[in-house]
């Protein structure tokens, strides 16, 4: 243990001793809930849960266990015991003092499930879907089998009402038999095993056991309240369910994307898209307790609804991660084990019992979601990791056995078993699940997907999030509508076409001319068509400004568009620089731009199916993001990408005089692009023209290959005109080929 854990673990012990003294004072005065109180507790699981947690991790475990340990030394099982007047004055057993402990845990939790929901594939999911169905049935069945024979031969003396038998048994089977959806998420997210496809799949499974488990509570609930089965609400449990589900993924989905683009568009205040979601994900959660389920399933979906929309994912995530690991999960699991008395345990046949119904529960458990797995078509290796995953009880059998408990069927000790076997198998699950997929080595699709994901964290291309095209009604407009669905296609992504020539844009409606917005969606039709794990359909959405077309684009910058993709009549005036227009566009928009110059065939047919591109490199920022959109705008032409190594001006500079100097690094650069391409099945073919002006080796490379679009990624030069350097300008002032310009944000707007 190093000092920074022993040194959380002093400062919590200190507060702990502080907050006794005054807590203790208190305690026998309070006769309503106390804010105090409150404050106490959540100081205390706090600090003792996120310095175990720290400890914890430190030795290669997950924090969720020191947070565990934290609920069991700060209950009755330690605490209690060595001191148990001033656990009882901090942690009283006043219905109204613990349930405003336990409203802050709830909501957490839907918080931490709407995070967990966001990082679901869902893509991954489906394919998966009919293991993950099988793993939670089966998980389910056979240790609910285990855990109702064991009720039926437990000794009378540790059930309440001995008459009532098969309800405590049906508890007790239930108890045993479902995952806990909320426990199995931290641990997979905090192991970095989410994006592993068993971590995909134990989540998912686990989502659909916590379902159908809250669907068998409602039957035993009916059951021990009325002595019968109530088949109306069970019904309207499972029907509700299942149009809950159907509404979410269908009409469900579009809707929360539009909601959330009108609330970053339109909405002025601060995180404004972060308090839509939240009250989507309020509004979801109260939704399937309505009809009958946990709130768990809204929020987990409300989360998955959230990431499937292309835009602001990213931002939401890291606004609310910080929160709920250092607030609102220190308290929920804080709690799960303040619920547990190990106390009981001191006697002999308790005990035995107890260790009887850990084996059988885990047993059960793992025996089940292994067969469930094998029959699921996972290998041996991947049931015995999911197997592993799906053992973790947890807060689901908290609150059975909590509900248990106050209905009159469990006793005390029985609760305290229970509770017992939640937390032990709970504790016992990230070393397992560790071992398990330590032992599972990554197949060549899983390890290629995860290369890829990694590579794209801090790509460019991966990360856009919504595109702006503004363009006239011109030829070279239609050329950049065509680059721009490419580009929107491939990811799925909302795109606004803004036409700065609204003139032209109602004639050409008059006419039989193809519309901007047919290009682009023919564009993105192109991609799914040729890669199917392209979306295709993509939102797009019209504007005809009323105000200058700069006027406009300013407008629109504030909606955080990440690219802007320009296509004008006239790019370049009578002296070689940037169009007027294009140079009020170019200052009023300080985020990335591409700007599309048709030549050629592409002036006769700018939608021509297939591109012949070149991309020149040179190991800088800017030359790689140029090659992320030609490797994205390659992805489905029949023709390999040609990659050409350029000398910058340092280059030249430090080579004078030395050709023979090692292309050590220019060769790695080249194997670093085709790398990257080779993720997306893109064929590379690679040029190195070291020791030549960039501009002339780009141009040479034109004329001896049958290029016809070059993809130059530039950097702005600070100065009152729109200006991209020698290079770009001789490349677009005397190249055969169309030409598509990458050009960095404003240094401006960075600063």
């Amino acid at each position: 243990m190093r000092w920074s854990g022993l040194q959380s673990l002093l400062w919590a012990g200190i507060a702990l001793l502080l907050m006794i003294t005054v807590a203790d004072a208190d305690g026998e005065q309070a006769t309503r809930p106390s804010e105090f109180l409150l404050l106490v507790q959540i100081a205390l699981l706090i600090a003792v849960g996120r310095g175990l947690g720290e400890v914890m991790q430190r030795i290669g475990q997950p924090s969720v266990v020191g947070e565990l340990l934290c609920g069991l030394l700060l209950g009755p099982s330690l605490f209690g015991w060595v001191w148990p007047e001033a656990q009882h004055a901090i942690f009283p057993s006043s219905p109204d003092q613990k349930a405003l402990l336990d409203g802050i845990a709830q909501f957490g939790i839907l918080l931490l499930l709407l995070l967990t929901g966001m990082a679901t594939d869902l893509g991954l999911v489906r394919k998966v879907g009919k293991a993950a169905i099988t793993i939670s049935v089966a998980g389910i069945i056979v240790p609910f089998i285990c855990g109702f024979a064991l009720g039926e031969f437990l000794p009378q003396d540790l059930l309440p009402h001995p008459e009532a038998r098969l309800v405590a048994s049906l508890f007790l089977g239930t108890a045993l038999s479902i995952s806990s959806v909320k426990i199995v998420a931290v641990v997979v997210r905090e192991m970095n095993f989410m994006r592993r496809n068993v971590g995909q799949i134990i989540v998912a499974s686990a989502i659909i056991d916590d379902t159908i488990g809250w669907i068998i509570i409602a039957i035993i609930f009916s059951i021990a309240a009325h002595g019968s089965l109530d088949v109306y609400s069970v019904a309207q449990a499972l029907f509700g369910t299942f149009a809950f589900l159907a509404i979410s993924f269908t009409i469900g989905q579009r809707l929360v994307f539009r909601l959330i683009r009108w609330a970053n568009d339109h909405l002025v205040s601060s995180a404004a898209v972060v308090t839509v979601i939240l009250l989507l994900m309020s509004v979801m959660a109260m939704i399937t307790h309505l009809i009958g389920v946990h709130t768990v399933l809204g929020a987990f979906v409300a989360g998955v609804l959230v990431g499937e929309s292309p835009i602001l994912t990213r931002q939401i995530d890291e606004r609310l991660r910080g929160l709920i690991s250092s607030l609102f999960m220190p308290v929920f699991f804080g709690l799960a084990g303040l619920s547990a008395d190990l106390t009981v345990l001191k006697d002999p046949n308790l005990l035995i019992l107890t260790a009887v119904l850990v084996l059988i529960a885990s047993i059960g458990k793992f025996g089940g979601a292994f067969a469930g797995g094998t029959l699921g078509g996972l290998t041996r290796r991947e049931s015995y990791a999911l197997a592993s995953g799906m053992n973790a009880r947890g807060s689901t059998e908290v609150i059975i056995a909590t509900i248990g408990l106050s209905m009159g069927v469990l006793s005390r000790n029985l609760f305290s078993m229970i509770i017992t076997m939640a937390v032990l198998t709970t504790m016992a699950m990230p070393p397992m699940l560790r071992a398990a997929l330590a032992r599972l080595p990554l197949n060549k699709e899983e390890k290629e997907r995860l290369e890829r994901e990694e590579f794209e964290q801090n790509g460019f291309v991966a990360n856009l999030e919504r595109l702006l095209l503004a363009a006239d009604e011109s030829l070279n407009a239609k050329f950049a509508s065509h680059i721009a669905g490419l580009l929107a296609g491939w990811r799925g992504l909302p795109i606004t076409v803004l036409h700065v020539d609204p003139e032209a844009q109602r004639r050409d409606k008059k006419g039989d001319e193809e519309s901007l917005e047919v290009v682009v969606k023919n564009a993105a039709k192109s991609i799914a068509e040729a890669d199917d794990d392209s979306p295709g359909n993509i939102e797009i959405t019209t504007r005809v400004p009323r105000e200058t077309p700069a006027e406009a684009i300013e407008d629109e910058a504030k909606k955080g568009f990440d690219l802007l993709v320009v296509g004008m009549d006239k790019t370049l005036d009578a002296k070689g620089g940037f169009n007027r227009k294009i140079e009020d566009i170019g200052a009023r928009f300080r985020s990335p731009m591409a700007i599309a110059v048709a030549r050629g065939p592409h002036l006769k047919r700018p939608a021509t199916p297939g591109l012949r591109i070149l991309v020149p490199v040179s190991g800088s920022a800017v030359s790689r993001r140029g090659a992320e959109v030609a490797i994205a705008l390659a992805h489905v032409s029949p023709d390999p990408l040609r990659v050409i190594y350029v000398s910058t001006t340092r280059d030249k500079g430090s080579r004078r005089g030395s050709a023979s100097i090692s292309l050590g690094r220019e060769e790695a650069i080249l194997r670093d692009t085709a790398a990257a391409a080779a993720r997306y099945n893109v064929d590379v073919r690679t040029v190195l023209r070291a020791h030549i002006a960039p501009e002339q080796a780009i141009l040479q490379e034109i004329r001896s290959s049958n290029t016809d679009l070059v993809v130059l990624g530039v950097d702005r030069i600070p100065g009152e005109k729109l200006d991209f350097g020698s290079v770009a300008h001789a490349v677009l002032s005397r190249s055969s080929a169309s030409v598509l310009l990458i050009a960095d944000g404003d240094s401006a707007a960075k600063a």
